[in-house]
């Protein structure tokens, strides 16, 4: 499983075009607080794309239907998401997520009793 980002970055390298897409593939499992892989790297010396990458690819992965389990509810992945700020995920960029996450509940809503997600 873990060896996924390497097979990324093997099939990605001989195309042209791709060479500044390397490190997204290469990095997107990086943790910010050094204990994700393949390299151990933290914080900024993540690329910032693949510290977005890593909250979409988390998000798609917990809100998607897998052949061993359901989709997760959403409120549920958001936490999840959240708890992750710090350690797994780039602060800054959950918190953006966060604010989309709650702005598209927000126009879900369509202002009859506008639900605001209440995380923390």
């Amino acid at each position: 499983m873990r060896e996924h980002v390497n097979i990324g970055v093997r099939i990605l390298q001989p195309i042209p075009g791709f060479a500044e897409s390397m490190p997204i593939v290469a990095q997107h499992h990086e943790w910010v607080n050094g204990q994700g892989y393949p390299n151990g790297l933290h914080g900024q010396e993540i690329s910032l794309h693949a510290r977005i990458l890593a909250v979409a690819d988390c998000f798609d992965a917990l809100v998607s239907d897998r052949p061993y389990r359901p989709g997760m509810p959403l409120p549920k992945v958001i936490q999840m998401i959240c708890n992750g700020a710090g350690t797994q995920f780039d602060p800054r960029i959950v918190e953006v997520f966060r604010k989309v996450m709650t702005q598209k509940q927000l126009l879900k809503d369509n202002g009859e009793s506008a639900q605001v997600l209440q995380l923390s």
